[in-house]
């Protein structure tokens, strides 16, 4: 009985194993068949995109981060000021709106990186119990081309850069000229204007001075599934003195993990000389023209 019932067991197990590799193995065949249907629409999906994205007409979007933190510490005697709020909120938003036409094109976009910090020592009366601005970034610019061909226009370009919460249009950077635009691709915008005039706006004339010089811009901006991507170079090289050139690199992207929200990550470097001689209140020639950058790291939220 023992050795009848031994060997049932044993035929048992040999015969779930063998169903389980079978079905395992069904399985896997199933999900690779499905995986080569999903690969194939995909593939169809993104060829409709490209279609889309060659008509005439209107293109807008946006997106943005949001990243911040408060804190309250109350008797907590470990740290230098035991009792203290403490918050940082950061905000970028990043949106476009292009007209693409057979023989024109009209391109438009807006930037901006705003950030407040709050660091309130509640044992002493001297210190601020507000939010103050630490990020203070607004760039816009417009972009207009007549086409030759697929690939190059002569176009004019406005662009404006200052700060919101501080100080607004003291300095303000305005660049107003004509010249070439390339587009070796759909989301690649390559700007080069020679003739091209930076007004500068500033109360300070010892460190700000309008010139003329040229003026590049690159531009890629793109959209592949849940991940937003933008990156902007845009330099000024004046023709009357090096010291009133100056560039900006802003990159911007985030990916949506649930529905509209996700994770995003802002990085920019700047070179102005202008603007450091103003801060550190010397000559332009004197100034000590130090890499400037930012970067933000937060929730996203998909407009």
């Amino acid at each position: 009985m023992n050795k009848k019932l031994f060997l049932s067991l044993i035929l048992l197990f040999a015969v779930t194993t063998i169903t389980f590799a079978q079905t395992k193995e069904e399985l896997q065949t199933q999900k690779a068949e499905k995986q080569a249907e999903a690969d194939k629409f995909q593939s169809e999906a993104n060829a409709l995109q490209a279609q889309i994205d060659a008509l005439p007409g209107w293109r807008v979007g946006a997106f943005g981060t949001i990243g911040g933190n408060l804190s309250n510490f109350n008797d907590w005697y470990s740290q230098g000021a035991p009792n203290n709020i403490t918050g940082n909120i950061g905000i970028t938003f990043n949106a476009y709106a292009n007209k693409i036409e057979d023989k024109y094109f009209w391109r438009n976009s807006l930037n901006t990186n705003l950030a407040w910090v709050k660091l309130d020592n509640k044992d002493t009366e001297d210190d601020s119990d507000n939010f103050e601005p630490t990020s203070d970034v607004f760039n816009i610019s417009s972009l207009y081309g007549r086409k030759l061909n697929e690939k190059w226009a002569i176009s004019g370009l406005a662009e404006y850069r200052t700060t919101l919460l501080d100080n607004f249009n003291d300095p303000g950077f305005l660049d107003l000229g004509v010249g070439a635009t390339w587009t070796p691709i759909n989301n690649l915008i390559v700007v080069i204007h020679p003739l091209n005039y930076n007004f500068v706006f500033a109360d300070n004339d010892a460190a700000f001075e309008s010139s003329a010089g040229a003026k590049i811009v690159a531009d890629y901006t793109r959209q592949i599934g849940a991940i937003n991507f933008k990156s902007n170079f845009s330099t000024f090289q004046s023709y009357k003195d090096s010291d009133l050139s100056n560039f900006t690199w802003t990159n911007s992207f985030s990916y949506t993990l649930w529905k509209m929200i996700g994770v995003g990550f802002d990085f920019a470097l700047r070179s102005n000389k202008q603007e450091a001689a103003n801060y550190q209140a010397v000559d332009l020639k004197d100034a000590d023209n130090k890499l400037q950058s930012y970067y933000t790291v937060g929730l996203s939220y998909k407009f």
